[in-house]
């Protein structure tokens, strides 16, 4: 029999950002259970009181606690910031693996320059400075281009290699640049490093967020 609290817990375990409020005792029960009051009902088939709803809040928030264990982990690290980076999605092709080996050659990376392919199922997508966008484009020119953004930056966190073998480190990580409103164009993630591609308006919100892990 579907009650009241089961209804709760589905909508709230759907809405991330409640969730972790509700992890974090920020949010008000009783505005909530106005604002989920409607969802209930429909899900119910029937008028649900607020205070019922309020309650069931409430007793969700005492096991969320329960089962919420904090991730233990040292963020000691160091923060490196790279400007005028591009992200160019391109449709897979037979040749398009081969075209881009010619970027090895291209790319300074004793200077500090980047160059991070990654492959999907249908796509691939190519970040690198913004100084090698013209070559890349000539590269990519029988191929078809799905979208190209300009004025992005690089975020990356360097870590020891207990990063790679401690569970819910890039979940923390993302979740605080998330909180941030910040949009998330790429994720590159090696042993050691996470690398966050965000546009240029949001570096500084970003350094911040990551900025505050290492505070801890």
């Amino acid at each position: 029999m579907v009650t009241i609290s089961n209804i709760v817990q589905k909508l709230v375990d759907d809405k991330i950002y409640v969730l972790e409020s509700m992890e974090k005792d920020i949010v008000s029960y009783a505005s909530l259970a106005k604002h989920l009051q409607a969802d209930v009902e429909e899900e119910l088939g029937k008028p649900v009181k607020k205070h019922a709803i309020e309650m069931a809040l409430r007793r969700y928030k005492d096991h969320i606690k329960k089962k919420t264990k904090t991730v233990s982990f040292n963020y000691s690290s160091d923060i490196v910031m790279k400007t005028k980076i591009c992200d160019i999605a391109v449709v897979r092709s037979p040749n398009l693996l081969m075209k881009l080996r010619k970027l090895y050659d291209i790319v300074d990376f004793e200077r500090g320059d980047i160059l991070n392919i990654i492959q999907g199922i249908s796509e691939v997508s190519i970040v690198t400075n913004e100084r090698y966008k013209k070559i890349l484009l000539d590269i990519l020119n029988d191929e078809k281009i799905l979208i190209t953004e300009d004025n992005l930056v690089s975020l990356t966190m360097t870590f020891s290699m207990d990063f790679f073998y401690t569970p819910g480190i890039i979940f923390n990580i993302i979740r605080n640049v998330a909180w941030e409103n910040i949009n998330i164009y790429e994720i590159v993630s090696t042993n050691k490093e996470l690398t966050f591609i965000i546009h240029k308006k949001d570096a500084m919100k970003g350094y911040r967020a990551l900025e505050k892990l290492i505070q801890v």
